[in-house]
Order: C-alpha cells, then structure tokens, then sequence
C-alpha cells in the first residue's frame, strides 16, 4: 500500500471512494503513525482507537455496497478538546473536567462525521483555551514538530502539532483570540479562522456572550480547509448567532481570486513588535501578491488599542461557563486562569460600555479600511515559536513588549469578527515557520480562502514537513 503519510485529505477521499485505498487501512496506518510518534509531541490527549477502526470498516462495507462515503470519506480526524464528541471526555485540559464525558456530538463534528471523516481522538489544548501555548495540569505539554524544545502555540496546539508531524491531515480548531491561526503559524500547516458564525457554536449549556469565539479547521493544504467549511458551515437553530448557508463551494471558487486586487499591508497594525529574522520572511511572502499582478500599499493606519477590550471578554465567557462551580474547584485550576475569572466578577456596566465603545471605534477603523483596500495582510505572530513550557517572551529583540505584544496581530480580530487565515511565510534562522496574515471583510471567507490558495499555488510548503517519523519505512518529506 502506497504512504497515506502527509497526503492531503482531498487526496486520501479520492482514493477511498474510488476504492484504491481501503478506509480500513488509512485507519490502520494513521493509528500506527500516531502510536510511534505522538509520546514525542503529546497531540492526543485520548485516542478511540477501537471505535474508529468498526467505523472504518463499516464503511468499507458500505462502499462494497456501492454507497455514496461522502466528501471526506474515511478521512482520520482529530479533535480539539474544547469540543464533544459523544462518549469521549470534553476536558477542556482542566483537572476537574477530566471525567466530563460528552452526551453527544457537537454540531461541528456530527456534519464532519456526516460527510464522512472518522474521529481518532482528541487533541491537547491549555486550561480552557486561556494561554497561546499547550500545556495543562491534566495532559501535560504539547511540543512542536519542528524543534520538540518548543511549543506549537495554541490554544488548538495539539490539532497543530498532530496536523504538522502527519498523524492526521484534518483537525477542528477553534479561535477566539489566535487559536487555530497562532498555533497554525508556529507549526506550519494552515488555519482558517472563519467569520463569525460560519460554523454553530453548539451544543453547550450556556451560549457565548462576547461573539469572539469561532470554529474552524486547521489542515495542511488550503483545498482541504474549503472542504471542510464546505461540510460544516450553515445556520443551526440551537446558535442564534450562526450564519445561512453561504450558497457556494468554497472548493469549487478557489481558484477564482479577482485581479487586480488592492491590498494593504500592514507590518505592525501600528503598535507592534516583529522579530528581526520573521519581518523579512513576511515582506518576501507579502512580495508573491505583487508578482501576481495585484497592487500592495503599506497601510498607514493604526488599529485602536483593543487588548484589555478583547481581553476582558473572553475571560468573561470562561467565567460564564464555570461561574457555578468555580469555588469548589478553584484549587484544582491553574493559579492565573483563576486569578482572571476573580477579576471578570469585578466588571461593572461602565467596563461593558468601554468595551463596547473601544469595539465601535474597532469597527470605525476597519469600514474605512476595507473601503480602500480589498484584503488586508499582516504578520501572522510577531516572534517563532518559543519554549514549550512558555512563558510567551516578554520581549522582541531586547524591546520589551505588553503581554499582548506576543500575539498582536491576530486577538483585534476577533473581536471585529473578520475572517482571516495563516499561510507559511517561510522558515527562520532556527528551521521555524513564520506566518503571513490574510484578513479580509466582513463575511468574505471565500475572498481570505482564495488569497491563501493563489499564494500556496506560488509559494507551495505542502512538500517540506519536519521528519517525526524515523525508522518507519514511509516517505517524510515529498519531493
């Protein structure tokens, strides 16, 4: 049998509907792959080894049978553990969360295991999903494929690591200040952090309140990511705040990016700090879109200072969904997390109306940007990976920066609600993949997905991974 080893999941669906590849033996290798090389990484937290080998077979019986196995027929996923998947624990990397088993499916796997993927196991994330960095007191660490010193980001940091190093090529994510696009970034692969309610945020005992969370996939190849908005995206009754249908396959318009483009890039948003050996990295991969013909202008702006803004909303929602309990389980926490949801009950109505006016003056910023330009480009992360035990650094080339400064360009999006996407800039120095940043306007996930997949077509990255996988007999970096 031919390596399904970094093979796209496009690629692996064609195989397995045309029956060249048994989703029997795409398991039995992605399990194989994942025993030898996940103890390095700790990307799966918990594996359903059993069950997705009878559902694997089970399809294979249903293709024998001449049934249709869906766009992502027997494709090996993993998911975030932020995420239900009936009968598997939902942790969210917290201690008193480690028997916390899902009733069932969130709406987000039930159409991917509808469209047939197979759910391997779930992925490592920090204590709900409070740090760009994986580690936690329940799972431990999560380290980088690239350098095992390091760490992948987070906080859907094992989705990334276990899409990096092979084990799977799909993985969910999800994205309230940086966490499918930060980890994407430090790992390499690509992350799509949809616009605002593109995919349900359901089920959950309590909806969001601060309308910066999003679902959305990492993936190794562009293609793949559109495939999967294509099987997850669309209104459901149970999120008020989810989207229609888009009315298009996000598959079948990528390769349909307009010319003539007018793009305005961004080195800093006007406040940031970028590590010497990524600008230039950046800037390169900023220069593929004037060789393609489009128009690229440094943007003058200046993003309005929105950190304690998005900062204080998102902890508000952690609040929310322990609020509760939080006395009985405070000790078992980790000391800043719960220093920070003490400091969300002291919010008073006047904090929640500055939010909301630093929010419209956001919005403000952005309809005037978009009313000049058509996508908006920015360094994905201001620095490579750093340790995997963090902390995040606290400077930039011996500047100090904010404790935002390590993540500066992807939170003010979140809270806008924009779409936007990492594509690999390059490698530093050190072997570490930089990120490029493609934003682009309300509800234009279709416009990010084509700039991502027109500057993948000149820049392909899809042929160097790092090599996990020694002593296996199986190809680790294509030609």
């Amino acid at each position: 049998m031919t390596s399904t080893y970094f093979k796209s999941a496009q690629e692996l669906g064609q195989l397995v509907r045309s029956k060249d590849l048994s989703p029997v033996e795409l398991m039995g290798e992605t399990l194989k792959i994942i025993e030898a090389i996940n103890p390095s990484l700790n990307a799966f937290v918990t594996l359903r080894a059993e069950q997705a080998m009878e559902e694997a077979k089970d399809m294979a019986e249903r293709i024998v049978a001449g049934e249709d196995p869906g766009p992502l027929a027997g494709i090996p996923i993993g998911v975030k553990d932020l995420e239900e998947v009936k009968g598997m624990v939902t942790s969210y990397g917290s201690i008193p969360f480690k028997d916390n088993t899902a009733l069932q499916d969130s709406i987000q796997v039930a159409r991917l295991k509808a469209a047939g993927a197979i759910v391997v196991g779930k992925t490592n994330i920090p204590e709900f999903a409070f740090t760009g960095f994986t580690k936690n007191r329940l799972y431990g660490v999560t380290r980088n494929p690239w350098n095992l010193e390091r760490t992948p980001g987070g906080s859907s940091g094992g989705s990334a690591a276990a899409i990096a190093s092979g084990m799977v090529p799909l993985a969910t994510g999800s994205d309230a200040g940086g966490s499918i696009r930060i980890p994407a970034c430090y790992s390499g692969c690509f992350g799509l952090k949809p616009s605002n309610g593109r995919i349900p945020l359901v089920p959950m005992h309590l909806l969001y309140m601060s309308g910066v969370w999003t679902l959305g996939p990492l993936s190794r190849t562009v293609s793949d990511a559109a495939l999967y908005l294509d099987c997850v995206a669309g209104y459901h009754p149970a999120d008020p705040g989810s989207l229609p249908p888009p009315g298009i396959s996000y598959v079948e318009c990528l390769s349909k990016l307009p010319g003539g483009l007018r793009i305005g890039f961004s080195p800093t948003l006007g406040y940031a700090l970028v590590q010497k050996d990524v600008m230039p990295l950046v800037e390169q991969a900023v220069k593929a879109f004037e060789d393609m013909g489009h128009t690229v202008e440094i943007w003058e702006g200046k993003i309005p200072e929105v950190s304690q803004a998005w900062s204080d909303l998102t902890i508000c929602d952690i609040y929310a969904q322990v609020h509760k309990d939080l006395e009985n389980i405070r000790s078992e926490m980790g000391r800043t997390l719960v220093q920070s949801l003490d400091n969300a009950r002291c919010l008073s109505l006047d904090d929640h109306i500055r939010i909301q006016e630093i929010r419209t003056a956001l919005n403000q910023e952005l309809i005037d940007f978009f009313s000049r330009f058509d996508i908006l480009l920015t360094p994905t992360m201001p620095t490579e990976a750093f340790a995997a035990k963090g902390p995040p650094p606290t400077e930039i080339d011996g500047h100090p920066i904010p404790l935002l400064g390590a993540v500066a360009f992807t939170y003010p999006f979140n809270l806008s609600g924009h779409p936007a996407a990492t594509v690999r800039a390059g490698l530093t120095k050190t072997g570490l993949p930089v990120g490029l940043q493609i934003v682009g306007p309300r509800y234009r996930d279709d416009l990010v997905l084509q700039a991502a997949y027109a500057y993948e077509q000149a820049n392909p990255w899809n042929n160097h991974w790092p090599d996990m996988q020694a002593g296996m007999d199986t190809v680790h970096q294509q030609a």
